[in-house]
């Protein structure tokens, strides 16, 4: 989205004249601002405010929602599925293109641990945020309504397994967020609520430092959330979480967050590719040994001139990805203009991290910061970096308005299911429920989509900042 917004402005006059298109190719028609995530989880920010319409903002490009399933960079070529490609029944099209550009970013990295897929949840979509906000406080109504002591234990204990950005900002602010809603039930008490953090090394958030991710820990204990270190989840089958430490864990919430890796469209075009699957690039952004190919983000494995050892690569986080598209954008519109290129150079600034409502820790240009301090800066570093003054405005008022108000503690998962009512009016089955009308998450896993299908859930892990 960056890319594209930067060349129509710097191609404007060509645009005009009709001498250049630039056609966007997205699965969704609206880029998520990832880092606000945890706070949309939280009810902190409105899910509409965490993304950006992209046929708003990009009003010069052509938009086509689709996925592009693999490219022939040789033919210049992009095999692409889009929601009409299914209805028509003619397969995918083949779109022919000048210049590439590949910002794919990434998807989870998933291991194969038993149970994962049927009752795991990832953290990388607003999808998944909004409906882990709504899985957490239905499983609080549960354990409020049932008199069997194991299922209310299991309601109410959750595994975050990941001790990254987004395991720990995700656990952080739901476990906030339930304590607080915890007071409006007669018979949950903060103190019944169980949160268990999974993480395979010995530290967490090691982005902010070694001495802030020991901060992290200390106030994440406090908090009474069992952070494990060294530890990893070997099975979560049949709604038990059993770990490598020998420890098992009934829980009907598993929240998948260690780690990502490239996207598959990668593997599925003719450019070159690095050990890890991501693309060899220059530190002008092309793509190595091609011509009129361009990456950046999660999918690039570019070169970082600012570095002291030779050969380390930018790290795949936002903080380089989006600084990359400025410069990315302007190396196109230099070499349609026959102009020279320029070098993409940005030595790493730090990290802020939220750990709840007025709660953070940060390490930026060598200062640490924790607490409140950490907090703030957090929320002002990120409300700089939304696009667009729009979600900028409403960001700022939702946080506002929520200073001077309660927090909101409804759930509203039966959107997931907006059919229901009408099919149980029109004397069918309700979709998740039983015969007796009461709603069921068989296993503690996905609700059934509205066929009574499983619905599929993505397992990833957004990149920080």
């Amino acid at each position: 989205m960056y890319t594209a917004l930067r060349l129509q402005q710097k191609l404007k006059h060509e645009l005009a004249r009709g001498e250049v298109e630039i056609l966007v190719i997205t699965p969704d028609p609206y880029m998520t601002y990832q880092p606000f995530l945890p706070e949309a989880a939280a009810g902190s920010i409105s899910p509409r405010h965490v993304v950006v319409p992209l046929r708003r903002v990009l009003d010069k490009c052509k938009i086509l929602i689709g996925e592009a399933t693999a490219i022939d960079h040789a033919k210049r070529t992009a095999t692409v599925t889009t929601l009409a490609t299914a209805e028509e029944g003619t397969g995918a099209v083949e779109l022919p293109y000048d210049e590439l550009v590949l910002a794919p970013g990434s998807v989870s990295r998933t291991l194969p641990v038993p149970g994962l897929a049927d009752y795991a949840i990832g953290f990388k979509t607003v999808e998944e945020a909004i409906g882990l906000r709504n899985h957490v406080i239905e499983q609080m109504d549960i354990a409020s309504s049932t008199r069997d002591p194991a299922i209310r234990d299991a309601a109410l204990t959750f595994v975050f397994v990941g001790g990254g950005y987004a395991g720990v900002e995700a656990l952080a602010e739901l476990e906030d967020m339930a304590r607080y809603t915890s007071r409006y039930y007669h018979n949950i008490k903060p103190d019944d609520l169980k949160w268990i953090l999974v993480e395979a090394s010995n530290r967490i958030l090691p982005e902010v430092g070694e001495e802030m991710g020991t901060y992290a820990i200390r106030e994440l204990r406090a908090r009474n959330i069992d952070v494990r270190l060294e530890t990893r989840l070997e099975s979560c089958e049949d709604r038990i979480a059993v770990l490598s430490d020998g420890s098992r864990f009934p829980t009907r919430t598993v929240v998948w967050t260690a780690g990502v890796k490239p996207a598959p469209v990668l593997a599925a075009t003719d450019l070159p590719l690095n050990e890890r699957g991501r693309l060899r690039c220059t530190a002008e952004l092309t793509v190595a040994g091609v011509e009129h190919a361009w990456a950046a983000g999660d999918a690039a494995a570019v070169p970082d001139v600012t570095a002291d050892t030779p050969g380390t690569e930018t790290a795949p986080n936002a903080q380089h990805a989006v600084r990359q598209t400025k410069v990315l954008a302007e190396n196109i519109a230099a070499s349609l203009r026959g102009a020279p290129l320029q070098q993409y150079a940005h030595k790493y600034v730090g990290s802020v991290a939220s750990l709840g409502l007025h709660k953070g820790v940060a390490h930026v240009y060598g200062r640490k910061l924790k607490g409140y301090p950490a907090w703030f800066m957090h929320r002002a570093y990120h409300l700089s970096r939304v696009p667009t003054f729009n979600r900028k405005a409403r960001v700022l008022a939702e946080w506002t308005l929520a200073g001077l108000f309660k927090r909101e503690i409804v759930s509203l998962g039966s959107l997931e299911h907006p059919r229901a009512e009408f099919e149980l009016a029109a004397g069918g089955k309700r979709p998740g429920h039983g015969p007796d009308g009461a709603r069921h998450r068989p296993h503690g896993g996905p609700l059934p989509g509205p066929e009574g299908g499983s619905k599929d859930e993505q397992q990833s892990d957004p990149r920080g900042n």
